[in-house]
């Protein structure tokens, strides 16, 4: 067994037992931060866009029927909730809401294996939309939403880059948790 790190006065000898110390320890997998700064960039650059494209609550047809190009504000959280009620500071308990989030996707990011790929992709999007939404909310106090799916006088909730990825990110983790993982121990 070899000794604790203690770099004491020879620092190639502190080195090396170092990454001694280190090398018997597993690498803790980490996010697809790459895919994170990807989903953040595209999710501002297309609201940036349809705010200079779109004038507000206004919408332009893409797909007749289907899919329009919409300009609303989200003040609310996923789906729209929160987004009639009159309350004075509702961009803070949004806000906070958001950070709750973030806080859970973190902890959860923590738990996860090198190899659950799928999970780790799933929460890099989640992580991404999450980020990209609450840029959002601290810098205007509400979400810029635009996708707008439609069938007759039946709308989706609008929505954006962020929300697809958050929503794809999580049916990504759900896949992983349900069918990827063994969910039993090894027999003996």
């Amino acid at each position: 067994m070899s000794e604790p790190f203690n770099p004491g006065s020879d620092p190639i000898a502190g080195a090396s037992a170092f990454a001694e110390a280190t090398a018997d320890k597993p690498k803790r997998p980490s996010l697809f931060w790459w895919l994170t700064a990807v989903i953040i960039a595209a999710d501002q650059i297309t609201k940036a866009m349809v705010h200079n494209v779109v004038s507000m609550y206004e919408s332009k047809t893409l797909i007749p029927g289907f899919l329009d190009l919409a300009h609303v504000r989200n003040e609310g959280v996923a789906f729209g909730l929160f987004n009639s009620a009159d309350l004075q500071h509702k961009w803070v308990l949004t806000t906070g809401l958001a950070l709750a989030a973030l806080a859970g996707i973190s902890y959860y990011a923590r738990h996860i294996r090198q190899e659950e790929r799928l999970a780790r992709i799933g929460l890099s999007m989640i992580l991404g939309g999450a980020l990209g939404n609450l840029i959002d909310r601290v810098r205007n106090g509400y979400v810029l939403d635009f996708v707008d799916v439609y069938v007759n006088n039946w709308h989706f909730w609008a929505f954006n880059v962020a929300d697809a990825c958050i929503t794809f990110g999580a049916i990504f983790v759900f896949f992983d948790l349900l069918f990827m993982r063994p969910n039993a121990s090894n027999s003996v």
